[in-house]
């Protein structure tokens, strides 16, 4: 039998992912290395990227990368620049 590489054992990753609903027509598209956002109006896909970054800006601060942060941690940090779950006010 033929000896077969081992496979590497790797990491687990995350993204962010943003999808705006809104659309005038053109096509937006902003990747980074752990988010993509698509579509939306001018001002919407502005405020994702605000917003995403923010959030990065806060795991950089904390010393973490978004696939070290709990649920619960990312939720917070997502509240506290500005996002919400849907259904709550």
């Amino acid at each position: 039998m033929a000896n077969l590489p081992k496979k590497k054992q790797q990491s687990p990753k995350a993204i962010l992912l943003g999808v705006g609903l809104d659309s005038d027509g053109h096509k937006r598209i902003t990747t980074g290395p752990n988010f993509a956002l698509v579509g939306g109006k001018q001002e919407t896909h502005d405020e994702m990227t605000e917003k995403v970054i923010k959030i990065n800006e806060k795991l950089a601060a904390k010393g973490k990368r978004l696939e070290e942060v709990s649920r619960e941690e990312l939720d917070d940090i997502a509240h506290s620049v500005g996002l919400r779950k849907p259904g709550s006010k």
